[in-house]
């Protein structure tokens, strides 16, 4: 169970480190993008929401693509398309479990899917706060027409 932990926890902070950049840096994307187009319509401002949820799921794609690495790493799959299947499948807690790995490695499967349920929610909470800010964008203009 140590040796789990030990390859776990750090694959956990990096992916915590990864999406905390991703969010900083979509959010500020998105605040940037609304100022400009303040002035246009609802269907316009949509857009940049539309390229937040992009760069969030972009995010979560490379944690997932980085377990698949470490698991490929670590010897339980001789194929990259197959390490990166079973890294999404736990970290989307979805546990097919047509793939199953190696007595040795196989707590880092939970470990991952504790983590990906963490960060797509993160991601979620994310996609919230820029909605929030939208509807409130919205709000003031329809105070300043009115």
């Amino acid at each position: 169970m140590l040796p789990n932990l030990l390859v776990g926890l750090p694959t956990m902070l990096l992916c915590l480190i990864l999406q905390v950049l991703f969010t900083f840096w979509s959010i500020r994307y998105y605040l940037r993008a609304s100022d400009r187009i303040a002035a246009t319509g609802a269907r316009v401002q949509v857009r940049p929401l539309l390229f937040v949820m992009l760069i969030l799921t972009a995010g979560n794609l490379l944690q997932i693509t980085l377990w698949g690495c470490l698991f490929l790493a670590l010897g339980e799959f001789t194929e990259f398309y197959e390490a990166v299947y079973h890294s999404g499948v736990n970290f989307a807690s979805l546990g097919y479990g047509d793939i199953v790995m190696s007595k040795v490695w196989k707590l880092l499967g939970p470990l991952e899917a504790v983590n990906g349920v963490l960060m797509v929610g993160m991601s979620g909470a994310a996609l919230v706060a820029v909605l929030q800010q939208l509807i409130k964008k919205q709000q003031e203009q329809r105070t300043r027409t009115d």
